[in-house]
Parts: structure tokens; C-alpha cells; sequence
């Protein structure tokens, strides 16, 4: 079963090419034009085993909020689609990750009921080229158009660098586990033998 997708995204504020495969090995190529966030894009790919492409024409000339927003909703499009009608696949991934002394929280369901608690705060406005605030909403966006309920919340941490890449890491980890497919699983994790 092929779990690949490609999909484009044009508007007046950007215009996104992504494509995802769920079953890769870490590969990625990424231009966001906004740098630490293709640094922490680069996790979720590595850190997740999915191989990621993608390539964003943003209004950075305003500020990076419509880039990564977009996205977002991109790459939520992205894993809703790559997970079908989701039979077989285990449903919930959590992950604790440590990254030096911050330590994160993300647990999620890709139940097709999506919900949002994000639990962090950031001491800083800005770490590189890229609002601190956008990390939420990057999460907002994937968790709505990607149908999950995600739950992200910071457990230790001082170094905004590190508290973020954290985050990226403790997300791909959690998707990997919640997107594999188990063999014991017949039709759809749930007593209602079907997922939104």
C-alpha cells in the first residue's frame, strides 16, 4: 500500500509543493525560506523516518506568519491523506524526548477530531529568522487539517533553541508510532469500527 502524496498549494500569500511518504527513511529536502524552520522541519523527516519534500514561495517581505501557518496546513493535508481511511494503523503515538536540559511532551490521536493543547512557553520572541509564537500555530494548523488531537506540552527546559527542536523531534517520533501499521489491527482502531 502506497502511503505517498504530493500536494500543491497556491494562494496570494504563498504558493507550496510538498510531497510525504510515510514509509521512507529520513530524507528531506526542504525551502521554506525561513531557515530555523527548515531546521526543524529537517526533524521531523529525520526523526520520523518520512521522507519529506517541500518548497514555499511565502510573503516573507511581511513576516514568516502566512510561510509557516501554510505549512502547516499543507502537511496536515499531506498526513491525512497518506493515512487513507486508516486501517491498520495504530491510532496514538506518544514520546518523551529529551534535548539537553528541555525535556517535551507529545502525545496524539489521528482520530479525525482535531484538538489542540499546547502547553509551552517561549522566553524568546524570535530564535534565528523565525517567530517563537509560529510553533504553536505550525501545530494548530497540522492538527486541524490533519484531523488530530495533539498534545504538546513542555516538561523542563530554558534554551528556546533546544525547548523547539524538542518539540519537532518529540512530534515525528510520535507520528511514526501512530502511523505504523500493526498487523493485529483488522479494519480501524475503534469500537466504532471507523475513524473521521
Amino acid at each position: 500500500m502506497a502511503r505517498q502524496v504530493n500536494i500543491k498549494r497556491n494562494t496570494k500569500e504563498t504558493k507550496i509543493e510538498m510531497s510525504l511518504n510515510l514509509d521512507g527513511s529520513g530524507l528531506y529536502n526542504i525551502e521554506s525560506g525561513v531557515g530555523f524552520f527548515d531546521h526543524l522541519m529537517s526533524h521531523i523527516a529525520k526523526h520520523g523516518f518520512f521522507d519529506v519534500k517541500l518548497k514555499c514561495e511565502g510573503d516573507l517581505h511581511i513576516d514568516c506568519h502566512h510561510t509557516i501557518e501554510d505549512i502547516g496546513i499543507v502537511f496536515g493535508k499531506c498526513i491525512q491523506e497518506a493515512v487513507g481511511n486508516k486501517e491498520g494503523i495504530k491510532r496514538y503515538g506518544s514520546a518523551i524526548i529529551p534535548m539537553d536540559e528541555a525535556l517535551v511532551l507529545c502525545s496524539l490521536d489521528i482520530s479525525g477530531r482535531p484538538y489542540i493543547n499546547f502547553d509551552v512557553d517561549f522566553t524568546t520572541i524570535k530564535i534565528g529568522d523565525m517567530d517563537t509564537e509560529m510553533v504553536e500555530e505550525f501545530f494548530r494548523a497540522v492538527a486541524v487539517h490533519g484531523g488530530m488531537n495533539l498534545h504538546i506540552k513542555l516538561l523542563n527546559g530554558k534554551n528556546n533553541h533546544h525547548i523547539a527542536e524538542g518539540i519537532f523531534k518529540a512530534f515525528a517520533n510520535a507520528l511514526d508510532i501512530a502511523t505504523s501499521i500493526d498487523p493485529r489491527i483488522v479494519g480501524t482502531r475503534s469500537t466504532k469500527g471507523m475513524l473521521e
